[in-house]
């Protein structure tokens, strides 16, 4: 399926205020914000990295949705809204992944290489979350309002929050996925990537 047809259908999916791909493509700044991406993205992996910043910053103006061309963002992500979203250079955002405005996909400052979080297929980030460093978000991972993740965040679970930490699993609760267990081993994967901090 090509980027539009495929773009206009998340929308339609996750939208109920959306009617028809005219109107849709008119009036959503994510699907442009998306498009116009798909240029930069293509300037900075061909080595006209000037230009592809350039017209990433662009596209910053006319939807208010930041986008550092060198990211990764497969087909069929859906950005709602998407005032103030902000997705860094070596962040990767899978298929059906969901973004809402104030969202913050950055950097600590502290890391080297792979520096933003990645987004696994289905996950879905509520406004104003700040997802910092290079974390990643399991699939169908539900990512409160306003928390702040630092942290891995497993498949399939609520977390909320700040410092944000897991208050829902999602399916069948097994022993290995059982809730203190699954916040337990966050918090000592992260001892082990910061160092043994």
């Amino acid at each position: 399926m090509g980027f539009w047809k495929e773009a206009f259908a998340v929308v339609k999916e996750n939208d109920p205020a959306a009617r028809y791909n005219v109107e849709i493509f008119l009036t959503s700044p994510g699907i442009k914000a998306l498009a116009a991406h798909k240029l930069s993205h293509f300037f900075w992996c061909h080595h006209f990295k000037l230009i592809g910043r350039m017209h990433a910053q662009l596209w910053r103006f006319f939807t208010q949705i930041e986008i550092h061309p060198g990211a990764v963002i497969e087909n069929g992500v859906f950005i709602d809204h998407g005032s103030g979203l902000v997705i860094g250079e070596t962040a990767v955002v899978e298929s059906g992944a969901k973004l809402y405005h104030g969202v913050t996909l950055g950097g600590t400052g502290k890391d080297t290489g792979k520096r933003h979080p990645t987004v696994r297929r289905g996950a879905l980030i509520s406004a104003h979350a700040q997802l910092l460093g290079p974390i990643e978000i399991g699939e169908h991972a539900k990512i409160g309002a306003s928390a702040v993740v630092t942290k891995d965040v497993p498949e399939a679970v609520t977390v909320v929050g700040i410092p944000a930490k897991i208050v829902r699993v999602h399916g069948e609760v097994t022993p290995e996925r059982e809730l203190t267990k699954l916040e337990r081993a966050r918090h000592v994967s992260f001892y082990d990537h910061m160092g043994g901090i």
